[in-house]
């Protein structure tokens, strides 16, 4: 009796433990991904001026995908030493009609049909 209390009282210890390292390492990657969104925000602020940043919000309400890609785009441009001025909101929608453009230059062709 006292070998199966001791087995179900260590299979619990375990269990408890398996659940403490999930919850610590979910704590972790939270912590990881807020400080990448942290850095995102610090070098969005540097590359863009208020009213782009203010027309990147806008877009990210309507559409978080698209707005996120975006983003990707221009920190890639400011690591890799290519935004040499803050982006003004006029260049920022060059950009985006440049974007829209390309995106509708795509053309699907089927053949043999």
């Amino acid at each position: 009796m006292d070998d199966e209390l001791e087995a179900l009282k260590k299979k619990k210890l375990e269990e408890l433990q398996r659940q403490l390292a999930y919850q610590q390492a979910l704590e972790q990657q939270e912590e990881e991904q807020e400080k990448l969104e942290e850095e995102r925000k610090r070098i969005l602020s540097y590359i863009l001026t208020s009213e782009a940043r203010e027309r990147m919000a806008r877009i990210r309400m309507a559409r978080p995908e698209y707005a996120q890609a975006i983003e990707n785009q221009l920190i890639i441009l400011a690591q890799s030493g290519k935004i040499h001025q803050k982006i003004t909101d006029q260049q920022l929608k060059e950009l985006l009609a440049q974007l829209a453009q390309r995106k509708k230059d795509i053309k699907i062709r089927r053949s043999g049909l």
